[in-house]
């Protein structure tokens, strides 16, 4: 019960991620100065896939699901941190905080090494 709830969490901000994904890339395509967008727009955009790629592999029993979970918050609040330090620069003239999207892309590295790690732990029977 409480893991469905999860995935059900992480496809909504999946989805949320994907939303702001594609309004980046049209801010990116329609503003002439506004190409740091593209790469904030890409991040969101791949990472919001990889978040339900991550849930349906988990509710599949493909992936062991608490370490899956852990990996798909990990992009959901790394890809927030780089593009909302990117976002911010571009329109705010500042970031979130000092190394912010360094801090949101270590952390996507760590994410993907979780889910490496999920695919290779032994699941429950």
């Amino acid at each position: 019960m409480m893991r469905s709830r999860l995935f059900r969490i992480l496809v909504i901000l999946a989805g949320i991620m994907g939303a702001d994904g594609v309004i980046l890339a049209a801010a990116s395509a329609h503003q002439p100065d506004a190409a740091r967008l593209a790469s904030a727009s890409s991040m969101l955009l791949f990472h919001a896939a990889a978040v339900l790629a991550v849930v349906a592999l988990a509710e599949r029993g493909v992936i062991d699901a608490r370490i899956g979970i852990a990996a798909a918050s990990g992009f959901v609040v790394a890809a927030a941190l780089f593009g909302g330090d990117l976002t911010l620069r571009q329109y705010a003239g500042h970031g979130l905080f000092p190394f912010a999207a360094p801090s949101g892309g270590t952390l996507l590295i760590i994410s993907w090494l979780v889910l490496a790690v999920a695919a290779a732990w032994p699941r429950r029977s």
